[in-house]
């Protein structure tokens, strides 16, 4: 078996993700950074000329960077957030070969996530976001789709994963607000500054569907959070009813 873990930002994925692992300890853990076999979140993907070029800029960083490289067929995958640098340039500068937020274009998106599901082949992995929330982000933030839309290409999503043992826990949050205002209260830098938080509401604003509509404040934040798990429980109830199970955002036991 393997465990998709799934949900809102500040639902609680990180510390089901730690339950999980304390009673699988033989189980592999894959958090969002980590080289996963189906999500390239915080990861760059970069061809042989581009992963060479990027060595021969921060030669300095060199030998991290290789450590922390995998070799898929003609690219490179890259955990370049495990890289350790001072310099905010190199993350800039990685973080634009990364296949989300509308940096590819969508058949080549879609190929690169399918094909990545269907190779897949491994057992007894615990994996954070994996499956909803970096690409449902992308198609609605950065490609501004339908919900149709994004329903259709989780259809394919399905079938790419057939035959293989999964079971997907979606953390609900009946209070998103409430759930953002307590971790936006601990994520915070040795000063207090809201950094996490600054970061998500950036994000948001920033991106093509929020410009397009004028949404600029912490009320949109949560009216779209709102949407998007409501198109996410839609998705796992009616396309993995099999394999998908919901749990109450801070009263989960496992």
């Amino acid at each position: 078996m393997n465990y998709l873990i799934e949900g809102i930002q500040g639902s609680g994925k990180s510390s089901l993700v730690r339950t999980l692992s304390k009673k699988h300890p033989d189980y592999q853990t894959i958090v969002e950074g980590d080289y996963s076999p189906i999500e390239l979140a915080w990861c760059a993907r970069m061809s042989e000329p581009q992963y060479n070029k990027v060595l021969q800029h921060w030669n300095n960083l060199q030998n991290q960077i290789i450590n922390k490289s995998h070799k898929e067929g003609d690219y490179r995958i890259v955990c370049y957030t495990k890289v350790k640098s001072e310099n905010p340039d190199f993350y800039k500068q990685m973080e634009n070969y990364e296949i989300y937020n509308g940096r590819t274009e969508f058949e080549d998106y879609k190929n690169i996530v399918l094909t990545r599901y269907k190779n897949w082949q491994e057992d007894n992995c615990i994996f954070e976001c994996s499956l909803l929330q970096n690409a449902v982000e992308d198609m609605i933030l950065f490609r501004d789709m339908s919900d149709d839309s994004i329903f259709d290409f989780y259809k394919e999503v399905r079938s790419a994963l057939s035959g293989k043992e999964y079971e997907i826990y979606y953390i609900e949050s009946p209070d998103i607000e409430d759930n953002l205002n307590t971790v936006r209260k601990e994520r915070v830098d040795r000063d207090g500054n809201e950094i996490w938080f600054n970061m998500l509401m950036d994000f948001f604003v920033n991106s093509p569907y929020a410009k397009k509509r004028f949404l600029n404040n912490y009320e949109d934040l949560i009216m779209h959070l709102q949407h998007r798990q409501q198109l996410e429980l839609c998705i796992c109830r009616e396309l993995f009813k099999n394999n998908f199970r919901i749990i109450k955002s801070k009263s989960f036991q496992i």
